[in-house]
């Protein structure tokens, strides 16, 4: 590669709404990406990021783009899922809470029992695993790096950052394509059907009432960005306090809480107040600040990491997602009842044990926005996510990697 372009704040969230309008275009236009439940901006992301590496392929010009407009994106949305929050799901959804985190950590240990036998089967050493593993899968990007020092001076292997994060590539485009087919045969097999029709939305509008959404305006597009904006900053400053006091969650969590806090607060003490929750409004928000996310970070995937990757990486992600599929078909989906939310969650499942929490949620997006809603999956999932995986990812990794 002969230079390097950066590409500016303003052109990468340009490029990221083209991509997401691409991805949306092709939804409508091809019915196998709705039969199967595909997001949105995955579709119009991959795309762009197959056009962009081989732009860097012809040209030698490689390209780097400031994200730090898909980090607010992010927030935004974890502070739309926290309004949404009622109390009722919450405590409804204490045993289904449990049962995930059981779950997870058995999927922390399985990825890695496969991750091993993966770096065994073709000469690395044991340790490596972890990269092959939950590092890079459950963990992704952030975690696969943030290992890597301790498993290049465990095993020598020089390598190991680049490992993890052609891993962790993989796993998340994995995760984009297997959640979507994974509800399709639950929700069909099964006959299974919402049973929160008529609560109001949660993530997006389904494709049938798109053309009826007649109840958003600038007042209540003005209305929900007030509120999503002071969830945000009151995030900012629980995020700090709990950095004071020592303990690291990524930013999203801080603003989800206070968004439950806001949003069921705002119910008790003003009954009255014109609806934020559960509105249109703020559903067509999410979804736009969720797909734009996702559209940056797919359309900005490196796929010059997978390059000196080899057979050991393609097998392994080709494994571990065989795996994961027959887990959450044949052990979460019962555990969790076998109704629709337990396909829903089975479909989220599989995108945050591949890929990242933000793939979860698309996943979940795409298929409630044609089968109907599942409001408690949205809030059991990321917290889950969020407060129990880097903690026990981290010991399992440890014990590894110091065996």
């Amino acid at each position: 590669m002969d230079q390097v372009f950066v590409v500016p704040e303003m052109i990468t969230a340009t490029l990221g709404f083209a991509v997401f309008l691409l991805g949306a275009r092709l939804t409508r236009k091809v019915a196998f990406l709705r039969e199967f439940n595909i997001p949105e901006p995955v579709t119009g992301g991959l795309i762009a990021a197959a056009i962009f590496a081989i732009f860097t392929a012809v040209s030698g010009v490689g390209l780097s783009f400031e994200t730090a407009a898909r980090d607010y994106f992010l927030v935004v949305f974890f502070a739309g899922i926290g309004l949404n929050a009622r109390l009722s799901d919450l405590l409804s959804g204490g045993k289904i809470l449990v049962l995930l985190l059981v779950l997870t950590l058995g999927t922390i240990i399985v990825q890695n029992v496969v991750g091993i036998a993966g770096a065994t089967m073709f000469g690395l050493p044991a340790q490596s695993g972890v990269l092959f593993g939950s590092a890079a899968l459950i963990g992704g990007h952030g975690t696969a790096i943030a290992w890597a020092p301790n498993v290049a001076s465990a095993t020598g292997l020089n390598s190991s950052a680049e490992l993890g994060v052609a891993m962790a590539t993989l796993g998340l485009i994995a995760a984009s394509l297997v959640g979507g087919p994974i509800a399709k045969l639950l929700v069909g097999r099964h006959r299974l059907k919402s049973t929160h029709e008529g609560e109001g939305d949660v993530v997006g509008v389904s494709f049938e009432e798109e053309s009826n959404a007649t109840e958003i305006s600038h007042v209540t597009l003005m209305r929900v960005m007030l509120s999503l904006h002071v969830a945000i900053i009151l995030g900012y400053v629980l995020h700090e306090v709990l950095e004071e006091i020592g303990l690291m969650l990524p930013l999203f969590v801080p603003c989800l809480i206070v968004g439950i806090i806001l949003g069921n607060a705002r119910m008790l003490l003003a009954p009255k107040a014109p609806p934020v929750a559960r509105t249109p409004t703020l559903a067509v928000l999410s979804e736009f600040a969720l797909g734009v996310f996702l559209a940056i970070s797919l359309m900005t995937l490196d796929f010059s990491t997978l390059s000196g990757a080899g057979l050991a990486i393609m097998a392994t992600v080709g494994a571990q997602t065989l795996i994961t599929v027959v887990l959450v078909i044949f052990v979460l989906f019962p555990i969790l009842g076998r109704n629709y939310d337990a396909a829903v969650l089975a479909s989220g499942f599989a995108g945050f044990s591949l890929g990242a929490t933000p793939t979860a949620i698309a996943n979940m997006t795409a298929v409630t926005k044609r089968y109907g809603p599942a409001p408690i999956a949205f809030v059991v999932l990321p917290l889950v996510s969020a407060f129990f995986v880097d903690i026990a990812n981290a010991i399992v990794i440890q014990s590894i990697v110091n065996f």
